[in-house]
């Protein structure tokens, strides 16, 4: 039904900058996206960013200040501006996003397949 892709993701030294992006196809009837997580080895996936309700956002406390949600509801995509990478910040980052599911006349949840991202020391 929705198809999520995020793009962006490499090998960058520590200090640098990557933008994450995540388009969204298919039948995206009332599309929200709702936000970035990541997963490092051997760890539980967890929240990076999200978007609030009231449309504002929230940031783990080991990135704010450093990288920034945003999304271009016009083009469906939503963003991830990671900056002053560390280490500690290697790890697959998938983006998440609702959508109504005609089928199931039901809000379905929907992630992509993942980007990675390897900050090098």
């Amino acid at each position: 039904q929705v198809q999520l892709v995020e793009s962006g993701g490499g090998l960058v030294q520590a200090g640098g900058s990557l933008r994450l992006s995540c388009a969204a196809s298919g039948r995206l009837f009332s599309l929200t996206f709702i936000g970035w997580y990541r997963q490092a080895p051997g760890k539980q996936r967890e929240l990076v960013a999200r978007f609030t309700s009231d449309g504002s956002t929230n940031y783990a406390d080991s990135v704010k200040g450093r990288f920034t949600i945003s999304r271009d509801n016009a083009k469906n995509t939503m963003y991830l501006q990671m900056n002053s990478l560390k280490p500690e910040d290697a790890a697959v980052y998938y983006c998440n996003a609702n959508a109504f599911n005609r089928a199931t006349m039901s809000i379905g949840g929907y992630w992509g397949q993942g980007t990675q991202v390897t900050v090098s020391s």
